[in-house]
C-alpha cells in the first residue's frame, strides 16, 4: 500500500502535496517524493524516509508551481532506498510516475524495454511504467498513457506528470484506489479522502 497525491491549480502545489502526503504517510513510509512543474522544467526530490525528512528538505527552497504529484512509500519491489522512491523518470527525465499497486507483469515488460535501449535506475515495478510511457509517447501523453495502461497486469492507481504537457495529470486506476477532486480552477487527486478533504 502507497500513499498518492496530485494537484493542479493556482495555488503553489509544493505546500499542498506535502499536507496531503503527511495525510497518506499511514499508508507507507519507507520513502518519500514530489515531481513538480517548476519553471517549465521537471524538478524531482525524493528520499528514503518520513514524508517530513523530505519537506525539510524542499520547503526552505521556495519553489514555486502549480502542478504536481507525490507519493510516500510501502516497499513492494526493492528495498526503501532513494533510488527506489518515486517518482520515477523515463530516460529523459520528462515523463514522472507515482504508482499504488503492483504490476504483475513487469519483469518481462522490464527485459523488452532494456532490450529497445532503456536504462533503469531502480529495482520497482514502477519505473516500468515510466519507460512504458515514453515508448509510447508520440506527442500526445494521454494517448501514451492509454496504451501503456492497456500492456499491465495487475492492480494500480497511477499519476503520471509530464513536462511536455505542463498543465495537466493523467490518471488511470484498475483495482486500487484513486479519488479525483474537483474544485474552484484546481484539481487534486489522491489515493484516500483525508489528503484532499481541506
Amino acid at each position: 500500500m502507497c500513499g498518492i497525491i496530485g494537484y493542479v491549480g493556482e495555488k503553489n502545489a509544493v505546500e499542498l502535496l506535502f499536507s496531503g502526503l503527511k495525510r497518506l504517510e499511514y499508508r507507507g513510509y519507507d520513502s518519500a517524493g514530489v515531481a513538480l512543474i517548476a519553471g517549465g522544467r521537471m524538478t524531482v526530490f525524493r528520499r528514503a524516509g518520513k514524508v517530513d525528512e523530505l519537506s525539510r528538505e524542499v520547503l526552505p527552497q521556495g519553489i514555486s508551481a502549480r502542478v504536481g504529484i507525490g507519493h510516500t512509500r510501502w516497499a513492494t519491489h526493492g528495498p526503501p532506498t532513494e533510488e527506489n522512491a518515486h517518482p520515477h523518470l523515463d530516460c529523459r527525465g520528462k515523463i514522472a510516475v507515482v504508482h499504488n499497486g503492483i504490476i504483475e507483469n513487469f519483469r518481462p515488460l522490464r527485459d523488452r524495454l532494456i532490450a529497445a535501449g532503456h536504462s533503469f535506475r531502480s529495482q520497482t515495478d514502477t519505473e516500468v511504467l515510466a519507460h512504458l510511457i515514453e515508448e509510447h509517447d508520440e506527442g500526445d501523453i494521454l494517448a501514451a498513457v492509454q496504451a501503456a495502461v492497456r500492456e499491465l497486469e495487475g492492480a494500480f492507481a497511477l499519476a503520471v506528470l509530464s513536462e511536455d504537457d505542463p498543465d495537466r495529470i493523467i490518471v488511470a486506476r484498475m483495482g486500487s484506489p484513486l479519488i479525483i477532486g474537483k474544485g474552484d480552477g484546481e484539481n487534486f487527486v489522491s489515493s484516500d479522502i483525508p489528503a484532499i478533504l481541506g
